[in-house]
């Protein structure tokens, strides 16, 4: 259930090559979660919103466009800084050639933010869903579902460094 927030300053990408972008961020995320992409219930519950923010650097507007991606997925979910620095290397790389601006240095104005939400806080359907409902409600078989979500926040933890009970 990746949650993503695109800015993308408006007017920087051609709205084909935007429209191309989104799906292919909400594909890339979906890997990093272990989803298979041409699932369509996990396509169904993979959201992008894509915002248009002005952006300044030092206080003033800069000459070129700057993108940020907040990748927002359940606790558990992104364990392991391979991982981490996959997904945010992926998704620089969709983003700077959707631009096809030929700068060199077009990955230094793309920042990623992956951030795990909580266990018990993502709200979805009017109440907090846990890892183990998503799961389940994604591969059908809720007790799987359950002994993945254990595991895989237990090592989110871990790696965090967050006593575990």
């Amino acid at each position: 259930m990746p949650m993503l927030d695109v800015y993308i300053p408006a007017d920087a990408l051609n709205p084909q090559a935007e429209r191309a972008l989104m799906d292919e961020l909400t594909s890339i995320l979906m890997r990093a979660e272990g989803a298979d992409p041409s699932n369509a219930f996990v396509r169904q519950i993979s959201w992008a919103f894509l915002h248009r923010p002005e952006v300044f650097v030092g206080g003033a507007a800069p000459d070129k466009p700057h993108y940020r991606v907040i990748a927002g997925v359940p606790e558990g979910q992104l364990n392991g800084t391979a991982k981490k620095q996959q997904l945010i290397a992926e998704m620089t790389d969709a983003i700077v050639r959707a631009e096809g601006s030929g700068d060199e240095n077009a990955h230094h104005r793309v920042w990623v933010f992956p951030m795990e939400i909580p266990e018990g806080h993502w709200g979805a359907s009017g109440g907090a869903q846990g890892l183990a409902d998503i799961l389940g409600a994604a591969i059908g078989d809720s007790d799987k579902a359950r002994q993945v979500a254990e595991h895989r926040i237990a090592k989110s933890r871990q790696e965090r460094g967050i006593p575990t009970a």
